[in-house]
């Protein structure tokens, strides 16, 4: 059975490849982008079941990106989950006002990510985010 599709959002290339490779050895079909405009446009082909979303992006940043996704039709139920270095609360509270489902800080765990992921995907299934 082929697991869930994930896009990640992240224009740092080290932390594409941990999680690239944290995920792959998890079975998930992966998609990856650099910047924002690049995310927006492979959310919208490819309607990946979850979405990595980096907050400090080059281009569009991750709170915009995320506005936009919500507000399309064809994306506004895909859960995206924030990724960010920041933990503060009106971080937080910024990305949750976004559109976002959840909340990574990095760095994060490898042991505990993969199962973070799998909840996240797990809850969607369901209808729970």
């Amino acid at each position: 059975m082929a697991r869930e599709k994930i896009l990640i959002v992240d224009d740092a290339l080290l932390n594409r490849r941990l999680i690239e490779t944290i995920l792959k050895s998890q079975g998930y079909r992966l998609l990856t982008a650099e910047n924002g405009q690049e995310g927006l446009d492979l959310a919208i082909r490819e309607q990946p079941d979850l979405i990595l979303m980096d907050i400090q992006l080059p281009d569009i940043d991750g709170y915009m990106v995320t506005k936009m996704l919500k507000k399309r039709s064809e994306t506004k139920l895909i859960p995206i989950i924030a990724l960010t270095a920041s933990n503060a609360s009106e971080d937080i509270q910024r990305a949750t006002e976004a559109g976002c489902s959840g909340y990574i800080t990095k760095p994060f765990s490898i042991d505990s990510f993969p199962r973070i992921i799998a909840r996240l995907l797990e809850q969607r299934v369901s209808g729970d985010t």
